[in-house]
């Protein structure tokens, strides 16, 4: 029987009383208190109250998750077995996932802000599609036979990697665990996942749920514990074999400091943008304006991919921000994230609403024009609530232009055309996603031949599916998420070459 779906805020409200919080690290297929009893507190972001006191994991604990995942690698309880049945337990964990979003939804919520309409509307559904894609993506891994002398035989094997770290953020705790665990697994690694602080406690349940899937011991372990300590041990651990990371682009640079001082492990890096949005004046404005508001404020504006630099060709600036005010007092309107109504939550913690506060004040230092927001909701003042921010008149050498905000603020810049566009758009350290709203198709062409973006979208923004490679170029990092590229990154080939000769 399918769980009940709460349906209305009292509901919502009424299962996080007395919600089982669990507060223990997941290693070697069970639950255990961190060895050192570390402890910190999880806090909810609309309220600034504890929800729990959770295990922090540090150098102790790494080891342990780390020499569990090796033994279970050596073994090949997961590695060796046949591929069909990692299929079938894979496919059995995306069962459970499903099964329980509604505790997903609750735990990301409260942890990070994140409305439960999105969490059940788009982080769960997209988690659970992209295991199933990458579990259905086993058998398809093929090898290769090539064409060699007459007396040799020289074929290709794809294998797993062997223990895979994955570091992932706090802004999509779950979907972003799920999107990396799928190929990892799915290829035969042993994987240890190390959540956000901020954002722990679902990674430790999709941990469980794969070990009621059947999985064994050992091949999936979550240990929450800050980035200074846990990550870092991971990232410089020398029987760590790859470090899957997605957060800011320091961190990032980090990882590879790390792994090159360490045993030069394999590192893939997602590390956020700063993506144009470029608007043409032949463009369908209303539909242009409706993607572009949710492309800024979508999740609070904390999107590694938000569309927060806004190119508007110069005749439809002003009706674009009458419109873009307009649409977005409509769609979203701070307010407390277990309402299904709620369009956008708070910001992760008081940190990080400093940090945009900080940006939001930067932008009218230099002279950005404020159309709307930047201040704190009335009657909000209790969470970390930050109204939707759109400053106007913006050029790209600001502050608020030319670096990664991460909150609901974004920058509308007038530009000529669209060779300004694609100007503005590549003068940037980041390049993960872009698009461009015209009905020109020659020009819409001609964008995503020359902007420097590892993703584009044509008159729409942020459609996504598990076919579609996710990821960046310059300082938004390399690497794939999801998609059939995703598995060869968690993965490697070894060249066989055998002689016939007598």
């Amino acid at each position: 029987m399918a769980a009940h779906i709460p349906a209305t805020r009292q509901e919502w409200h009424d299962r996080a009383v007395n919600y089982p919080f669990e507060p223990r690290l997941f290693i070697d297929g069970e639950l255990v208190d961190a060895i050192d009893g570390g402890r910190f507190e999880s806090v909810n972001p609309a309220t600034g109250d504890t929800i729990a006191t959770l295990a922090e994991g540090n150098e102790k604990d790494v080891e342990r998750a780390v020499a569990a995942a090796r033994r279970a690698f050596e073994a090949g309880v997961w590695s060796r077995i046949a591929p069909r049945m990692r299929m079938d337990i894979l496919l059995k964990f995306a069962d459970l996932v499903e099964g329980r979003a509604v505790d997903f939804a609750l735990l990301d919520s409260l942890e990070m802000g994140k409305p439960v309409s999105s969490m059940m509307g788009f982080d769960v559904p997209s988690a659970v599609a992209n295991l199933r894609f990458a579990a259905e993506a086993i058998d398809k891994m093929e090898g290769a036979v090539t064409n060699t002398h007459p007396d040799v035989l020289h074929y290709i094997l794809r294998q797993p990697l062997g223990v895979v770290s994955l570091i992932v953020p706090w802004n999509y705790p779950m979907m972003m665990a799920a999107w990396k665990l799928g190929p990892a697994l799915a290829m035969g690694n042993c994987v240890i996942v190390k959540p956000a602080q901020q954002s722990s406690m679902s990674a430790v349940l999709l941990a469980r749920l794969f070990a009621e899937a059947g999985g064994p011991a050992g091949v999936f372990s979550a240990v929450p514990g800050s980035g200074a300590v846990a990550g870092q041990a991971l990232a410089r651990h020398m029987d760590v074999d790859k470090i899957g990371f997605t957060g800011s682009a320091p961190v990032g640079g980090l990882m590879m400091r790390y792994a090159g001082e360490s045993n030069l492990k394999h590192v893939t890096t997602e590390c956020g943008g700063k993506s144009p949005q470029v608007v043409l004046a032949d463009c369908d404005l209303d539909t242009a304006v409706e993607m572009a508001v949710h492309g800024v404020y979508s999740n609070q504006g904390e999107v590694c991919a938000a569309g927060s630099r806004i190119m508007v060709e110069e005749p439809i600036v002003d009706t674009f921000l009458e419109r873009f005010q307009a649409r977005t007092v409509a769609l979203y309107a701070p307010g407390d994230p277990l309402d299904p109504a709620t369009s956008m939550g708070p910001l992760v913690d008081e940190r990080q609403h400093r940090t945009v506060s900080g940006y939001v004040e930067a932008g009218k230092a230099e002279g950005a024009r404020l159309a709307f927001g930047g201040g704190v909701p009335a009657g909000m003042e209790g969470g970390y609530y930050l109204e939707p921010t759109l400053f106007a008149d913006v050029r790209n050498d600001m502050k608020i232009a030319a670096e990664e905000i991460f909150g609901p603020v974004g920058a509308v810049l007038p530009i000529r055309d669209m060779e300004e566009g694609i100007v503005l758009a590549n003068d940037s350290i980041f390049g993960l996603g872009a698009s461009v709203w015209t009905k020109d198709l020659a020009r819409a062409h001609r964008f995503a031949r020359d902007v420097e973006s590892g993703m584009v979208w044509v008159n729409t923004y942020f459609d996504q599916d598990p076919t579609a490679p996710w990821g960046g170029v310059k300082q938004s990092g390399n690497g794939r998420d999801k998609c059939m590229e995703a598995l060869s990154h968690y993965s490697q080939t070894k060249s066989v070459w055998m002689s016939l000769g007598g």
